[in-house]
């Protein structure tokens, strides 16, 4: 594995009772890539997601991120995951803390910041998603994509080498989806290293280096985002993109 490279995966399977959800999976990640991953539901994707950082325990295959085998029984699952980064679907945000206390309590329970060091970190990154007037804020004041953006300050204020996504716009109303995707498009140019489960098929094809299309546990199909999306080779990804991108016409949006 070379340096650059920071997510290896290796035939991957997790079954769920009688339920195979990944079979076999293979994937790599280099440092600086944007990977998105698109499918139906039910296709897998989430569970391959949080295989990554082992939120999921995989049944067998390997999982080496940042250069530790997360499979390893012997590996340090909690030092592994301080370098990984996950906004969820729910925000996750602690309800009875403020915006501010949010970004700053894993700062200085797992990273032992110091309050002034933690506040500064956490000013920074509310201030990279545009949210520096609402540090005071309680989540119940805030929208679903205001709420969402916090996820993500408090997620970077960690240092992560790798940001997870797991559909971060699929609670929010249409309107709100838009402040979201602006910062990770940002994160992107920056140069995060950024694996995201996604239905904005816009997004994922301007901003994914490379798009996988996910159904039934396998991998149908892996490659840049202008050829799976723009024009994908098998007839399964063609015909779920014709019913998300334009069901009216039976075929993908130029």
């Amino acid at each position: 594995m070379t340096d650059e490279r920071i997510v290896s995966l290796e035939r991957l399977t997790k079954s769920f009772g009688s339920l195979a959800v990944l079979r076999g999976i293979d994937l790599t990640v280099d440092r600086g890539q944007v990977i998105c991953i698109i499918g139906p539901s039910g296709s897998g994707k989430t569970t391959l997601l949080r295989c990554i950082n082992l939120l999921e325990q995989p049944d067998s295959g390997r999982v080496v991120v940042d250069g530790a085998e997360l499979t390893d029984p012997d590996a340090d699952i909690d030092k592994a995951r301080r370098t990984i980064g996950m906004v969820f679907q729910a925000f996750n945000l602690f309800r009875h803390l403020s915006v501010l206390d949010n970004v700053t309590v894993a700062q200085r329970k797992v990273l032992k910041r110091g309050r002034t060091d933690a506040i500064e970190v956490a000013r920074a990154n509310l201030a990279k998603v545009g949210l520096s007037d609402k540090e005071d804020a309680m989540p119940v004041q805030l929208s679903g994509g205001q709420q969402q953006r916090v996820a993500i300050a408090r997620a970077l204020a960690m240092d992560p080498h790798l940001m997870l996504f797991d559909e971060p716009t699929s609670a929010l109303d249409p309107e709100l989806v838009g402040d979201v995707l602006a910062v990770m498009r940002e994160l992107a140019d920056e140069g995060m290293t950024m694996v995201v489960v996604t239905h904005e098929m816009q997004f994922a094809r301007e901003v994914a280096d490379e798009v996988l299309f996910m159904d039934a546990g396998i991998v149908v199909e892996q490659g840049p985002a202008d050829q799976v999306i723009g024009d994908p080779t098998h007839e399964r990804t063609r015909t779920f993109l014709a019913r998300v991108l334009n069901p009216a016409q039976g075929k993908p949006v130029p």
